[in-house]
């Protein structure tokens, strides 16, 4: 165990927790002896997350759950039989998210655009608002994974990065809200990550995508955006956003907003038009 662990003993709930981002972070926060409770869909690939944590630290108190995020019962549901069983909740990391790409123009199903907005801004509201008089007992840590599409509007990303502005926004009022109450509020901002999210999200059609049209030379690993993730959880930052180039492009996103289009363009494999 690491000798700096803030999280020993912390009951933490992650949400899309079966791979990637989430599942990365459940192996470093099982290092620390965090009490961890998994839920995604794929319960398959929890159940074979759980057996890898405690075949690495056998006496690990790990957890899993079903849920469906975009659906307001499975929330309320998760967060009260999380709560039931582990006695309270320190820790809720809002990290299940689903991704989309299509220019506005060549999208033939809307629809797809409330079921992106249900799982990444929705789900994560519904389960903070069951989460909160928890934490509030305990000052413990909300946290939600937006994206640098949720600062930037990315061409291609109408669907996708509104839903991530839209959680971003929901964090930074609701921070100011609990101002005072303990409980504190920290939104990660990553840029490209290296997992299937975008192969697996929806394309203009509605169907799954099947590809990435972004550009994934140089993308962040998952275990390095874990690890940055766990840091600013520790540190209880108000914000991370997690690549010298979003930082960059924050500031010229101020002073030359075009410029930032047009870097936004160069990020993706094809344009569409």
């Amino acid at each position: 165990m690491a000798a700096f662990a803030p999280f020993t003993g912390k009951v933490v709930l992650i949400t899309g927790a079966s791979d990637g981002i989430g599942a990365e972070l459940a192996l470093l926060l099982a290092r620390q002896g965090a009490r961890l409770a998994l839920a995604a869909r794929r319960v398959d690939l929890l159940q074979a997350l759980a057996e890898r944590i405690r075949r690495q630290h056998p006496a690990a108190d790990v957890g899993v759950w079903r849920v469906d995020v975009s659906d307001e019962f499975d929330c309320r549901r998760l967060v009260a039989t999380v709560v039931a069983q582990y006695g309270g909740l320190d820790v809720l990391v809002n990290n299940a998210g689903v991704s989309a790409h299509g220019y506005f123009e060549q999208v033939s199903d809307y629809s797809y655009y409330e079921q992106v907005m249900r799982v990444n801004y929705f789900g994560a509201m519904w389960c903070t608002r069951e989460a909160l008089p928890h934490l509030r007992e305990r000052g413990g840590l909300m946290v939600a994974v937006s994206s640098l599409a949720g600062k930037i509007g990315v061409p291609g990303r109408t669907a996708y990065s509104a839903s991530k502005f839209a959680l971003a926004g929901f964090c930074e009022a609701l921070r100011a809200e609990l101002r005072g109450s303990g409980v504190d509020v920290c939104v990660v901002f990553p840029g490209v990550v290296a997992t299937d999210t975008r192969v697996n999200g929806f394309g203009p059609d509605g169907r799954p995508l099947g590809e990435s049209r972004l550009r994934e030379e140089g993308a962040m690993s998952a275990q390095e955006c874990a690890r940055q993730m766990l840091a600013a959880m520790a540190a209880r930052k108000r914000e991370l956003v997690m690549t010298g180039k979003g930082r960059l492009g924050l500031w010229l996103k101020l002073l030359a907003p075009r410029l930032v289009e047009n870097m936004a363009l160069k990020a993706l494999k094809q344009t569409g038009r």
